[in-house]
């Protein structure tokens, strides 16, 4: 996800917490935010989701969840969760339980496909200068 990776660069530095929406038409929002847990490695998670309403109804087409790690100037994200809500469907490539991460390495894999072409995606749809120019 080099399109977020870049957002977030931009954005720095950044608060924990954090909360970014762009809204870039004809393209349904994007939001980029901090949800304050860690992730299997203990590094941040963060959302990153488009929304758009169906009867006075946030829905996510898709949400994903990645855990955030820095080394130097690189951000890796690796994808925990995917949820389209206009399918109704998510899934969990990495859960927490009792403390213990479980990592689902072949649906981990699949959703890093998808965000190769989400990013891909983000990336033709013009996202980056739809931030810098709120910047």
């Amino acid at each position: 996800m080099n399109t977020i990776a870049k957002i977030l660069e931009m954005a720095a530095p950044l608060e924990p917490g954090f909360h970014i929406k762009i809204e870039n038409p004809p393209y349904l929002a994007l939001v980029i935010e901090d949800i304050q847990q860690r992730g299997p490695k203990g590094s941040p998670l963060i959302s990153v989701a488009h929304y758009g309403e169906q009867n006075g109804d946030l829905m996510r087409d898709p949400e994903m969840i990645f855990e955030i790690e820095r080394n130097g100037e690189q951000i890796k994200m690796t994808p925990t969760y995917w949820r389209n809500d206009y399918v109704g469907k998510e899934d969990f490539s990495a859960i927490e339980e009792d403390g213990q991460w479980l990592v689902i390495s072949g649906l981990q894999r699949a959703h890093t496909e998808f965000a190769k072409t989400w990013d891909a995606n983000l990336r033709a749809q013009g996202f980056v200068e739809a931030f810098r120019r709120t910047q």
